[in-house]
């Protein structure tokens, strides 16, 4: 750690509180003690910045001593010790300096050998307020350096949160997609082979999207229509898939991997569950601040299983609140037979 008074700006405020206190000292001296204002100015001079350099050594004990370290008793009687010794090699050399170096009146010798006690105790205020201020600085640094620390451990905890949610996704789908592979390999091996294909494709994409906590709007498309394509070998012409997307969104930023649990949905809930060809939904619109994405699918209320939040639509919900510290940021609706999504999306500048 950097001594705090050698950083420019301290420094100056260091040295401009040294001749604040060293006016404060002449006008003592001149006006309570009747010294004349040559010798008031010099005594003034020689006593303070002496200290001032003292002053500047008290850093590095504060350092050595640790105020975590030491019970309070100790680290008084320790500080007290170098407080009472370091005042008394200050006057010690102010003194000799003042006798040796300047032809020093007579009433000023007086003066000076009778102010010993005052300016002991003047030396052991200077030192606890320095002392003061360097564990005050050292407390706010290593302060900082604590949140610093909390911030960096809640951001890690949560990109943890945030790949374990996502993660949670493919192992669903690829367990379903596996299934019906082994479905078709004995009904209908050529459409296993393509699903083979196809599932290989998504996941070849997938993968290499996997690292990235978000990405465009269109690569996320470009992942739906692989992973309805997987879908479309299982049910044919079940699927009717429609989207009414507006040009602008298609570059916004939105959480990977955020769209195909709610694809997933809509075909479990609606596809899968009915004899009759399902329309699927998809649309996307700016909303002021927001990025409004709509999913709806048709589905038959009396056959239909689905009461409300899935595992998947709960995974959204939670992916949406940790990524943007923002609640109510996905809504269910139905409508007699149409069941919908909509997700509202932060838009974030770049």
């Amino acid at each position: 750690m950097k001594h705090p008074i050698l950083r420019r700006r301290n420094l100056t405020f260091y040295i401009s509180a040294w001749i604040v206190i060293s006016l404060i000292h002449v006008l003592f001296l001149r006006f309570s003690q009747n010294i004349e204002v040559l010798w008031a100015f010099i005594d003034s001079l020689v006593f303070n910045l002496l200290y001032a350099a003292f002053a500047l050594s008290f850093w590095y004990m504060c350092k050595s001593i640790s105020i975590e370290n030491l019970k309070i008793l100790k680290l008084i009687e320790n500080h007290g010790a170098a407080a009472a010794f370091s005042s008394l090699i200050w006057f010690g050399l102010s003194y000799a300096l003042l006798m040796n170096i300047f032809p020093v009146e007579e009433n000023y010798r007086l003066f000076l050998r009778g102010s010993l006690v005052w300016r002991i105790f003047i030396g052991v205020l200077f030192y606890f307020l320095s002392v003061a201020f360097y564990y005050v600085y050292i407390y706010s640094v290593n302060f900082k350096k604590q949140l610093l620390k909390e911030a960096e451990l809640k951001t890690l905890v949560k990109e943890a949160e945030l790949k374990s949610l996502k993660f949670q996704i493919n192992p669903h789908f690829i367990f379903n997609s596996l299934n019906s592979i082994n479905s078709l390999t004995m009904s209908d091996p050529q459409k296993a082979g393509e699903m083979t294909i196809k599932l290989s494709d998504y996941l070849r994409f997938t993968l290499s999207k996997n690292e990235k906590h978000k990405t465009k709007l269109k690569e996320e498309i470009d992942s739906i229509k692989l992973y309805l394509d997987i879908e479309k070998v299982r049910f044919g012409d079940k699927i009717e898939y429609v989207e009414e997307i507006q040009d602008k969104c298609l570059d916004a930023q939105v959480p990977s991997m955020i769209l195909q649990p709610l694809f997933e949905n809509a075909i479990k809930h609606g596809v899968y569950e009915s004899l009759e060809t399902v329309g699927i939904k998809f649309s996307c619109s700016l909303n002021g601040d927001y990025l409004k994405v709509v999913v709806e699918n048709e589905y038959d209320p009396e056959t239909s299983t689905q009461k409300g939040e899935g595992i998947g639509l709960k995974n959204i919900r939670e992916r949406l609140e940790k990524t943007y510290s923002k609640g109510n940021l996905l809504k269910i609706e139905k409508e007699s037979n149409v069941f919908r999504v909509k997700l509202f999306i932060p838009i974030v500048e770049k």
